[in-house]
């Protein structure tokens, strides 16, 4: 069998540290499978690691009143998940739901924490994860909070764009609910949906299904306007 390094070269855990660690990771590290729609871990799940993404997207989000959730970002390949149990935590305050099947590498928060000490390129990599961590949450909040909902439709379109990606005739690469998209724009389901028909009426998108086509790219970032 291939060692988790070769088979999965892009592997943040792997990628970053020294080759005598190898062996190490090999004996501790537990590859998952998750089906679409499957939890990684649920919010005030008890923290027992962390998740290092192979393959497939998964889906941040946390409780946003009674019945709602809020989207908080996109997870794939090279991404980690679980590490906000790092600071201390006890439960993670957060979900992470598979969006498509994904494959991870699972170690414990105690064998991290050893890698830490004897990687210092890993450290240094996660000092600049988590600082770009703080950078995405920090925008994210001034978004939610000075961002008209139009805007922050139009955001989340893009960023869905570029996370994903599209095919050659401008179609978003991804198979989310319109609930999904309502969450990740942090707005609600039927102001989505009226957006979205406002979007289709400008000709700037063009929709079918869960599929949603960017037809006028300038005139949807001209649309993103903070006071």
């Amino acid at each position: 069998m291939d060692s988790l390094k070769d088979s999965h070269p892009d592997c943040f855990l792997c990628r970053f540290a020294v080759t005598a660690w190898q062996p190490a990771i090999e004996g501790n590290a537990i590859r998952k499978h998750f089906k679409r729609g499957e939890h990684l871990f649920k919010e005030n799940d008890p923290v027992k690691g962390f998740y290092f993404v192979h393959t497939g997207k998964v889906k941040i989000h946390k409780r946003w009143g009674d019945y709602k959730d809020l989207i908080i970002k996109f997870a794939g390949k090279m991404d980690i998940l679980g590490h906000r149990g790092m600071v201390g935590s006890e439960s993670y305050p957060i979900s992470a739901t598979a969006i498509e099947d994904c494959t991870v590498c699972f170690i414990t928060t105690e064998f991290f924490n050893a890698t830490l000490l004897v990687n210092h390129e890993l450290a240094y990599q996660m000092v600049l994860f988590y600082a770009d961590e703080l950078h995405r949450a920090e925008l994210g909040m001034r978004n939610m909070v000075h961002m008209d909902v139009k805007s922050r439709i139009a955001d989340a379109l893009l960023k869905l764009k570029d996370g994903f990606g599209s095919d050659s005739g401008g179609v978003i690469n991804c198979n989310l609910t319109r609930q999904d998209v309502a969450s990740y724009a942090g707005t609600t389901y039927e102001t989505l949906f009226k957006t979205l028909h406002e979007l289709t009426e400008e000709k700037v998108i063009e929709t079918a299904g869960k599929s949603i086509r960017i037809l006028n790219e300038d005139r949807l970032r001209k649309l993103i306007k903070l006071p």
